[in-house]
């Protein structure tokens, strides 16, 4: 089917709370590509590509976030994979 991308914006109680690491650690687990990072306003903004079944885990994934984390919104637009990623980064 091919590399797909998503762009997240996650609101809620996710920063301060190791939600960039543990999106990395789980992006690893499930062979997602792409990156995180802090927003200033407290978000936390998501970049994924991957095949749609990895994506898919991946959001479910991103609605719990880690043990402390409490999740109130994703925002998910479905864009083009222009640029391929290799791995997973934390911005």
């Amino acid at each position: 089917m091919g590399i797909k991308q998503k762009h997240c914006l996650i609101s809620g109680r996710v920063q301060g709370v190791s939600y960039r690491y543990s999106a990395q650690q789980q992006a690893h687990k499930l062979g997602v590509t792409g990156w995180v990072r802090n927003l200033a306003d407290g978000r936390v903004e998501l970049l994924i590509q991957g095949e749609t079944q990895q994506l898919e885990d991946m959001l479910n994934w991103a609605n719990q976030g880690p043990r402390f984390a409490e999740v109130t919104l994703i925002e998910v637009t479905e864009q083009s994979a222009d640029l391929t990623f290799t791995d997973f980064e934390i911005h």
